[in-house]
């Protein structure tokens, strides 16, 4: 059963300016995993990020570092949660996440589908 979905779309240059014009940014929204990333993977992380908040209907109990956007030894994207974002979602019912991103024309997106078991 769908417990949320959710969308978000980043314009990739503007990302960039915002993470240039205040660094500390990259520790507050990132893992040190991701920080190493280029920006339109960042911009797409960001997305994710975004895309899971909606999906889980708010960011109550969800933080930042404790979400990584991964990926399987296939390239897909997963989502790695941890801490109290991972018991919040298990608290919600939730026993999946779905996870698309792409990046392209200098905007990067993210789609989050929440799921439990029927």
């Amino acid at each position: 059963m769908i417990i949320g979905i959710g969308v978000d779309l980043v314009d990739i240059p503007r990302f960039e300016a915002s993470i240039a014009r205040t660094p500390k940014l990259m520790q507050r929204l990132f893992t040190p995993a991701e920080q190493t990333l280029k920006p339109h993977s960042l911009a797409a992380r960001y997305a994710a990020k975004e895309a899971l908040i909606k999906a889980l209907g708010g960011s109550e109990g969800v933080h930042w570092t404790d979400i990584e956007v991964a990926s399987e030894p296939s390239g897909r994207p997963v989502f790695a949660l941890s801490g109290e974002t991972a018991a919040t979602v298990a608290d919600r019912g939730i026993t999946s996440v779905h996870l698309s991103l792409s990046h392209d024309a200098g905007l990067a997106t993210a789609y989050v589908v929440a799921e439990a078991r029927s």
